[in-house]
């Protein structure tokens, strides 16, 4: 995920030719090498040109498609990590939420993505079009799929008539969060399990 920005050219850019490509095949190879590139440099390195040179596709069409980098970043950030965040589905929904957890935690803290999430996340509090990308292809989607996965579980008799899903995904993503940008304590998948386990089982004496 971290190869090199002359590799990331080398692979990606390509000579324009006379025939019109159709649109969604541009804008999918243009997310690839902005996600790509993200990886490698993180927020301080992005920029529409250095997309525009990889790509292959005009800067005209980049500011299109995009009203900012913050804007193109988020959507790239969320094509490239989605297939490593897919929630699990077996019907446990203690197990499913332990692996996605872990799959997250993995994902931040064993590979450049944690950097550039931190990135977004820093950059968004003054730019409000990346704020807003974040929200629409990244953190809603996201939050979507736990919330049906909770509600779900609630439905088939796992969790109590009362749990508020919305609730439990900040419970459980909000203290993971709180970690990879606070790190007073580390984010660890002994902290995933012991955050869903706790959860789930309570902490109450019975």
């Amino acid at each position: 995920m971290t190869a090199s920005v002359i590799g990331v050219t080398e692979q990606r850019t390509r000579p324009r030719g006379r025939g019109r490509r159709p649109a969604d095949e541009v804008r999918s190879e243009v997310l690839a090498a902005a996600g790509e590139l993200l990886l490698t440099e993180g927020m301080a390195g992005f920029t529409f040109e250095r997309v525009s040179a990889i790509s292959g596709a005009s800067r005209t069409t980049l500011h299109k498609w995009w009203p900012s980098r913050g804007a193109l970043a988020a959507e790239a950030y969320f094509r490239t990590v989605a297939g490593t965040l897919a929630f699990p589905d077996t019907g446990d929904i203690a197990a499913d939420l332990t692996e996605q957890m872990l799959a997250f935690v993995r994902l931040v803290t064993d590979t450049a993505a944690g950097r550039v999430l931190a990135d977004l996340i820093g950059s968004m509090q003054t730019d409000p079009e990346l704020a807003a990308a974040y929200r629409e292809h990244y953190s809603a989607p996201r939050r979507a799929l736990a919330v049906t996965a909770i509600e779900a579980a609630r439905d088939r008799g796992e969790l109590r008539d009362d749990v508020d899903a919305e609730t439990v995904v900040d419970q459980l993503w909000g203290a993971c969060y709180h970690r990879l940008l606070i790190p007073d304590q580390p984010l660890t998948a002994d902290f995933a399990r012991t955050l869903v386990a706790q959860l789930v089982h309570g902490i109450a004496r019975r």
